[in-house]
């Protein structure tokens, strides 16, 4: 069983709807600040299917432990957020589960847009030892987005993580269960000269612990390396080495994990 809800800041339900195996929530609802978009799921943990906004991309995840909750971007976080997303009056959700046979494609494991600071529940999670100012522009959930825009920054689309000039700033993506990696994908911020690089980054894979090393070089375009088949559960990245260039300000735009549910 499958139940949707929109919530307000005093946790009153403002809308709900359930489903066996899939539900869609539709509410003539503004959302307000401190409003909550709630996925309960019987049976957890499941692969789910969701889209929590009609201006927002759809997203796998794992489901860990029931309920995943999403709070509506107000403020300062609402920069990271399409403009057209959690706006308007009328507000669209969707959940189905994900059926065993759709898991064994290959895809990017790390993609999560709707990942966020409050959510340990769903995977994949990003969490970083710093972000720039602690603006939701530059934080650690941009890397896993989906957003590879590069050539700006400090607005959506163009997010990243930032590392507030920090050269022992890390990166940890957390998938929440064992999954099989083949290929590493980096997309640098590339808003040049305002931006530097890195020369190269490490990155750790877990629970095993070994490292390997990746040359990067001054592109906005996908830095991609294939690696032996490993199953991690989570990966850090660390040792960023910054190229010799007057901009004290490398950050990344998207890193992706391709491989499969193991």
């Amino acid at each position: 069983m499958i139940a949707l809800r929109i919530e307000d800041a005093q946790s009153t339900v403002v809308a709900q709807s359930e489903g066996g195996t899939e539900a869609v929530l539709f509410a003539r609802h503004v959302f307000a600040e401190g409003d909550r978009l709630v996925v309960a799921v019987e049976g957890a943990p499941c692969h789910l299917d969701i889209t929590l906004d009609a201006g927002m991309p759809p997203a796998r995840v794992y489901l860990r432990e029931s309920p995943l909750t999403f709070t509506v971007p107000f403020g300062a976080r609402r920069k990271a957020y399409p403009p057209q997303a959690f706006s308007g009056e009328l507000q669209r959700l969707s959940c189905r589960l994900v059926r065993p046979e759709e898991l064994a494609a290959r895809r990017n494991l790390a993609l999560n847009p709707y990942d966020d600071h409050g959510e340990a529940r769903a995977f994949p999670h990003a969490f970083a030892n710093v972000e720039t100012r602690g603006e939701a522009v530059f934080a650690a959930r941009n890397a896993i987005d989906g957003e590879k825009a590069n050539t700006d920054h400090g607005f959506w689309p163009f997010t990243s993580w930032g590392i507030n000039r920090d050269p022992e700033a890390t990166l940890t993506i957390d998938f929440g269960r064992p999954v099989t990696v083949d290929e590493i994908v980096f997309t640098l911020r590339a808003d040049f000269p305002h931006d530097a690089w890195w020369e190269r980054a490490s990155l750790t894979f877990l629970p095993d612990g070994e490292t390997h090393t990746f040359p990067l070089v001054k592109t906005g375009a996908p830095q991609r390396f294939a690696i032996e088949a490993r199953r991690v559960e989570s990966v850090r990245l660390h040792s960023l080495i910054k190229a010799d260039d007057p901009s004290p300000f490398p950050a990344l735009t998207q890193i992706e994990f391709w491989g499969k549910e193991d």
